[in-house]
């Protein structure tokens, strides 16, 4: 069965490699991954290092990002996306049975709707959620409707992927699979993590993401000045470790002035890609986890960290207990940060399921018997 995979980030790389090495060591399964977005960017890390330093080939690259991250950037960006991928599907549509593609980004949306004329059999992750604060949320939804497989990381996202594409037989329930990189993946201590980023993380540290939030896009200069008076405040007391934001509206305010933070306070650290061994190393040794990004409501809890989520970005998006939500507010972050870097988490992460990338690989074997 020839599967294509579709990766546009280090994020959704990042959840896609415990399946990618499950599909690569199945001879059932020809894998084909195509590379675009972020992953083909200095500026973002060229991540694509990270592929192939995982051991994978990069069958199909794409350079479909613009420069620029202003409205009518992201927007020429996704309609080069769009144009690009026409003419790869129109070429390469013959080469895949079935295409994997994850979550919700706008470059993700745009290569999927450029295969909807050529019929492809796409399989989409993390269907069926909802995150009202970002325009993300309409891309998801976007990319459900134009795929035939839905895999749903709960059974409470059965129903929304139901009512989307108004069938149930084509849907599967996998957990989020992101998780099961802890099944091979051996985390580094903190004499390792300090020889390969130059942070200790034996001092009380904050992961912080903070991505901008997109559908009120025009607060994001606001929201910026707001968390780095934050950060600066809690740098006095804690370390603080940043992952920069991806290819978002207005994600160059955050990139450029967390950077500047970074540069003249030593307590505060700024990396653009710590890629999946050292950031889940990162969510391991810190204290507590700090900003909007979506790890924070898929993976913090299985490490035993409380989240204190910002702002609208992850509005409904549902959570485990170790989830706080707070405003942009300097006082009530910090309040709520203090009140919980010392405490460890010990209930459930929903998200959690072992099985997830076995059955993931059951469902595909059964689409290709069904199919001859």
């Amino acid at each position: 069965m020839n599967i294509g995979v579709l990766t546009s980030s280090r994020a959704d790389y990042g959840i896609y490699l415990p399946l990618l090495k499950a599909i690569k060591s199945d001879s059932f399964f020809n894998l084909k991954i195509i590379i675009f977005g972020t992953h083909l960017k200095d500026s973002y890390g060229y991540t694509l290092n990270q592929v192939l330093n995982d051991g994978f080939e990069a069958n199909y690259t794409v350079d479909n990002l613009l420069n620029g991250d202003n409205p009518i950037d992201i927007s020429l960006s996704y309609a080069n996306t769009v144009k690009l991928f026409g003419k790869f599907w129109g070429e390469n549509d013959h080469e895949f049975d079935t295409v994997l593609c994850l979550g919700d980004r706008f470059e993700m949306a745009a290569a999927v709707n450029a295969g909807i004329p050529f019929n492809i059999n796409f399989g989409h992750l993390h269907a069926g959620e909802t995150s009202e604060g970002a325009i993300d949320n309409i891309y998801r939804d976007q990319i459900t409707m134009a795929s035939k497989y839905h895999f749903v990381a709960l059974n409470k996202f059965v129903s929304r992927v139901a009512q989307i594409v108004k069938r149930k037989d084509l849907i599967t329930v996998t957990g989020a699979i992101g998780l099961e990189n802890l099944k091979s993946i051996q985390l580094l201590d903190h004499s390792d993590f300090l020889k390969e980023w130059g942070i200790d993380m034996g001092i009380t540290t904050i992961l912080l993401t903070i991505h901008p939030e997109t559908v009120e896009f025009e607060m994001n200069q606001t929201h910026c000045e707001e968390i780095c008076l934050t950060i600066q405040d809690l740098s006095e007391e804690y370390q603080i470790l940043i992952t920069l934001p991806n290819a978002d509206t207005n994600g160059s305010i955050y990139r450029t002035s967390f950077e500047k933070l970074a540069s003249r306070n030593r307590n505060i650290f700024t990396k653009d890609n710590l890629g999946t061994q050292s950031y889940f190393s990162a969510l391991q040794m810190c204290k507590i986890v700090v900003g909007n990004s979506s790890s924070g409501i898929l993976e913090a809890a299985t490490f035993g960290k409380y989240v204190i989520n910002i702002g609208d970005r992850q509005k409904n998006r549902i959570c485990s207990d170790n989830v706080f939500h707070v405003n942009f507010d300097r006082v009530e972050i910090i309040k709520k940060v203090k009140e919980n870097i010392c405490k460890k988490y010990d209930g459930k992460n929903i998200y959690e399921n072992n099985n997830g990338v076995s059955t993931i690989i059951k469902t595909l074997k059964n689409i290709e018997f069904y199919n001859r």
